[in-house]
């Protein structure tokens, strides 16, 4: 008998209800892929913006990209990983989500080791997240020692990421969070913050190299006030708008792109490394079994998460 697993998947667009805990069989790794024993996997608002509106996915799909877990097996010819190894990884994004179930399998160079000093549902909070702050800010803006950073949202999933990664490569990090959220954000390294509900942040910061912005909306015209001639504006929400940032900030003499992530794990093991040298660490708000995903999507999609919401498998 073929063995089954758990796996969760919609078979129509809308709201939590429509998630469904699916038996199917273990899939097996061929090609250039392994097959991974998921422990925990991270939620990200791409998993219920999909479940919700589908966008690039047309429904029935199975959800999650984030995971952390065990190699259980390895397709001949790849030599990365062994039986036993414990990994993370962003696999097939954005196509083909299935990391929330009990089992996933994914090209190798999707995934890179665990970090030692994380346990799995830490390490599966930081691949999606971690990769869109590391891309932003590494790839993309270029961020080195004695900048100014302006990181938006900077309490979320990829804003906390990000204020320390760009405090690990020597940057003055600027973060706006609720002031209930500065203690924990000065606890990772942010050096100014700034209370976006009573603060307009447009009229207090001035002369930063380069803003990640995961909010969006207006903040993009009032960000591109605080960065330096030739700075930088990162805007995560939607890639597609590309054009009309990068018009913007042209007309003010500094340039603005987009990023949308990608799984790379060269960037991985860069962030393992950091994670392990104590550089950074993964904010884990809440946890849920793998039965209450629909209640783990609920308390996601409220926006105001700290951190990082994850699931547990074993």
């Amino acid at each position: 008998m073929t063995e089954q697993m758990r796996i969760v998947r919609q078979r129509e667009l809308g709201g939590p209800e429509v998630l469904e805990i699916a038996r199917v069989p273990v899939p097996e790794p061929g090609g250039t892929r392994i097959q991974v024993r998921v422990h925990a996997a991270g939620l990200n608002p791409a998993d219920w913006k999909v479940r919700q509106h589908g966008y690039w996915l047309t429904p029935p799909f199975a959800h999650g990209w984030d995971v952390s877990g065990v190699v259980t097996a390895v397709s001949p010819g790849v030599n990365r990983f062994a039986v036993g190894d414990e990994v993370y990884g962003m696999p097939n994004f954005p196509d083909t989500p299935g990391t929330h179930a009990d089992y996933v399998t994914a090209p190798s160079r999707h995934f890179a080791r665990k970090p030692a000093s994380l346990d799995h549902v830490e390490a599966a909070a930081l691949p999606l997240a971690a990769l869109t702050a590391w891309q932003a800010l590494v790839d993309t803006a270029g961020v080195a020692q004695g900048q100014r950073v302006l990181v938006h949202a900077a309490a979320g999933g990829v804003g906390h990421l990000a204020v320390q990664i760009a405090k690990a490569r020597g940057a003055h990090v600027i973060g706006t969070a609720s002031a209930a959220k500065h203690d924990m954000l000065r606890g990772l390294g942010a050096d100014e913050l700034v209370d976006y509900t009573s603060v307009d942040f447009a009229e207090t910061v001035r002369g930063v190299d380069a803003v990640v912005d995961a909010v969006g909306g207006d903040y993009l015209e009032r960000s591109l006030r605080t960065l330096r001639p030739g700075g930088v504006y990162v805007g995560l929400p939607n890639p597609l708008e590309l054009d009309r940032i990068a018009e913007a900030a042209a007309a003010v003499g500094v340039r603005g792109t987009t990023v949308n992530v990608e799984p790379d794990h060269a960037a991985l093991e860069e962030i393992a490394a950091l994670a392990d040298a104590g550089r950074l660490r993964p904010v884990v708000s809440q946890t849920f079994p793998l039965e209450d995903v629909a209640k783990a999507h609920e308390h996601g999609e409220t926006g105001r998460t700290t951190g990082k919401v994850v699931l547990t498998l074993v």
